[in-house]
């Protein structure tokens, strides 16, 4: 009898696909699983998955989501590859074309094969025009300048160009003079030739996909007239610059010497108070170190710039403060002169550099000042000027431009202080 009843216990018996041996069941199933809704749908991406409720007869070696324009995609049409094992997977559908409906469905491989989740269908979002911004006018000669954009999307399409486009007149397009810098999302940055000595132009940034062309705010801006240069005494050459009817230099003022040679004293330490002295005549570097010369030029005492040897070239002066006057309401005044004449960026200027275009060529820098009892201060923070115009005895005139802010300030200040000098052409 237990001969017979063994014999019975080992006989095969397929039920349904599924194989009895003995007591012992074994699956010879293909995964079973569900597909993922379709999310986070734009002109090329999108996001899906699926979930894994039985692996079949084997363990999961590949899943994912397959897709294609036609209907009960597989994985012969694009897929992604999300991983093995059982449970719920995320997938992100890539490259997609714009405005396009498209079939999806999970999938799951084992040893046996592929299974598959429900078809889901969805349309991908039609393409726009891409969004950016105008990067701030900087370098201005009489026919350069710089200036670029960001591109913070690109509509849903690729972005075929993008770069600068500049006019006399406003609304400049892709029509009028362009640059061409980049096809990618992010900044860029435009170099802009052939310009005109002297003469306004009309800037925005652009940036071009299969929809068309966007732009960014409209920015204006004047050129320099023809490059001309002037030398000091020590050797230093100075760009100039026109703004109005002045005739400006275009950096701080470098010369350890009067206009006759002789030396423009200096202190040691660079720390030494100086209150005391009746009437000091001395120049130094920024924290006593020559290698702020170059960048930020040097810091006078009052005294020094209006002793009678002169400290600017020769056809060349310290301003007045009725020239400084004249140089802010040329520019729309205090409140937005400042704006107009600081380098753009923060790479010598703290952030955020409130409003600064330098669109007159200027390029003020943040050089700070050294106070009469030998500390210097604000390196980043502001730049700081003398006019030759006193206010009383002790103190003198001078305009500052902050790192916070578009205006410039009319101030005075001790007059044993160090602050930086700008020449302006004798008239």
């Amino acid at each position: 009898m237990k001969k017979i009843i063994d014999y019975y216990l080992t006989i095969i018996l397929i039920i349904g696909g599924t194989i009895l041996t003995g007591c012992k069941k074994e699956k010879t199933t293909i995964p079973i699983l569900t597909t993922a809704t379709v999310s986070n749908i734009t002109a090329n991406t999108a996001t899906s998955g699926g979930n894994i409720m039985d692996e079949g007869s084997s363990a999961i070696i590949s899943r994912g989501v397959c897709w294609s324009t036609e209907t009960s995609p597989s994985i012969a049409n694009r897929k992604t590859t999300d991983g093995i094992g059982m449970g719920s997977f995320s997938s992100n559908l890539t490259g997609l074309r714009e405005g396009t409906i498209y079939y999806v469905r999970a999938y799951a491989t084992n040893n046996l094969g592929t299974g598959y989740g429900k078809t889901i269908s969805f349309k991908s979002q039609p393409a726009i025009i891409p969004v950016l911004t105008t990067a701030g006018i900087s370098n201005i000669t009489s026919t350069t300048a710089t200036s670029g954009g960001s591109i913070t999307n690109d509509g849903g399409a690729t972005i075929t160009a993008s770069g600068v486009c500049w006019s006399t007149s406003i609304n400049p397009t892709i029509i009028d003079s362009k640059t061409e810098d980049s096809t990618e999302v992010g900044v860029f940055i435009s170099s802009i030739t052939g310009l005109t000595p002297v003469t306004t132009y009309y800037l925005r940034a652009y940036a071009t996909n299969s929809v068309g062309t966007a732009y960014g705010s409209e920015i204006n801006f004047t050129t320099s007239s023809a490059y001309t240069s002037i030398t000091d005494i020590d050797g230093n050459v100075y760009g100039t610059i026109t703004i109005g009817n002045q005739v400006w230099m275009q950096e701080n003022l470098k010369t350890s010497k009067y206009r006759n040679g002789d030396l423009i004293g200096t202190t040691t330490p660079d720390t030494l108070d100086i209150s005391t002295e009746s009437m000091p005549e001395y120049q130094w570097t920024y924290d006593g170190k020559e290698s702020n010369v170059a960048l930020y030029g040097r810091l006078y005492t009052w005294y020094t710039v209006t002793d009678s040897r002169g400290v600017c070239p020769t056809g060349w002066h310290v301003p007045t403060d009725e020239e400084w006057i004249t140089l802010t309401t040329y520019l729309g005044g205090e409140a937005v002169a400042g704006g107009k004449l600081k380098e753009t960026g923060t790479n010598h200027w703290i952030s955020p550099n409130t409003g600064a275009t330098n669109e007159t060529g200027f390029t003020a820098l943040p050089g700070g000042y050294r106070q009469y009892y030998g500390t210097f201060y604000a390196i980043g923070y502001g730049g700081i000027w003398w006019s030759v115009t006193d206010s009383t005895a002790l103190k003198a005139l001078y305009r500052y431009v902050d790192y916070n802010t578009s205006s410039t300030f009319r101030l005075d200040y001790p007059k044993h202080c160090g602050l930086s000098v700008r020449c302006v052409k004798d008239i």
